[in-house]
């Protein structure tokens, strides 16, 4: 699970090339255009703009280079011609890169059009409390530190957290070690260290936690039919602290909280 500085290196390339195709996302205007099509200049624009690798297709027998998930669809959602984006619609990308035989994965939930304030609300807190969880990773820290940061958030909010999925370790390959999980008790799990590299990808629903897969195998939506919002990034443990290899332009860290003196 321990990364070595040279592959750290590698992985913050496939961080950066990675965040460029979400900038290249950014500057589209997704009202009316299908997710096929997305997934098509994404595809194209890793093979043959950045000469990397979609690392999802063919993953695990998938055949596209993103996930799309729009509305009520929580994650794993399929590209399809047929699935127009419409204006008030939030969806999720969640892509991978890999480069030089590593892998980065991210994922950004987007307002289409005009955004009823509701879904707005649940957009920002699921962001917020993706970084509530980076910002805890330091050396020393344990896992359940992460999730209970989260967790604490979306509860403050008035949301539920997905407890059917997780972030992971990710290096040479898409899903290692460790598992984090995105609710938890503090002071509980496996305790950080230096070199460590996994995904921290929060899910919140506006309504109950509960979730089902639909029949093609992939498509994981809310029971309940309310709306769904993900974040995610690669993160990297380091000795001060912590290291975001996906971070998107414009983005920055919020401040660090200070380490808490508090005993377990």
């Amino acid at each position: 699970m321990i990364k070595r500085p040279e592959e750290l290196a590698l992985l913050a390339e496939s961080g950066r090339l990675l965040a460029c195709v979400f900038s290249q996302i950014d500057q589209l205007d997704l009202i009316g255009m299908s997710t096929m099509q997305i997934n098509e200049r994404v595809d194209d624009f890793i093979v043959n703009t950045l000469r990397a690798r979609p690392a999802s297709k063919g993953q695990y027998g998938y055949a596209y280079a993103l996930n799309a998930s729009r509305n009520h669809v929580v994650c794993h959602g399929v590209p399809a011609v047929s699935d127009i984006l419409q204006d008030g619609d939030i969806v999720n990308f969640d892509i991978t890169l890999e480069k030089n035989g590593y892998i980065a994965d991210s994922s950004k939930t987007y307002l289409v059009g005009t955004v009823a304030s509701a879904a707005r609300r649940l957009v920002q807190a699921t962001y917020a409390a993706m970084w509530k969880g980076i910002m805890v990773v330091r050396p020393g820290a344990r896992l359940g530190d992460i999730g209970h940061a989260i967790e604490r958030h979306a509860r403050s909010q008035g949301y539920s957290v997905v407890k059917e999925y997780c972030g992971h370790g990710i290096g040479r390959e898409m899903h290692e070690d460790p598992q984090i999980l995105h609710w938890g008790r503090p002071g509980t799990g496996m305790m950080l260290r230096e070199g460590m590299v996994f995904t921290i990808e929060p899910m919140l629903n506006q309504g109950r936690s509960a979730v089902f897969t639909e029949a093609d195998g992939w498509t994981v939506v809310t029971r309940d039919g309310q709306l769904s919002a993900q974040f995610e990034h690669t993160v990297a443990v380091t000795r001060d602290g912590v290291q975001v290899l996906t971070l998107r332009q414009g983005e920055k860290l919020p401040e660090a909280p200070a380490p808490s003196r508090r005993r377990f």
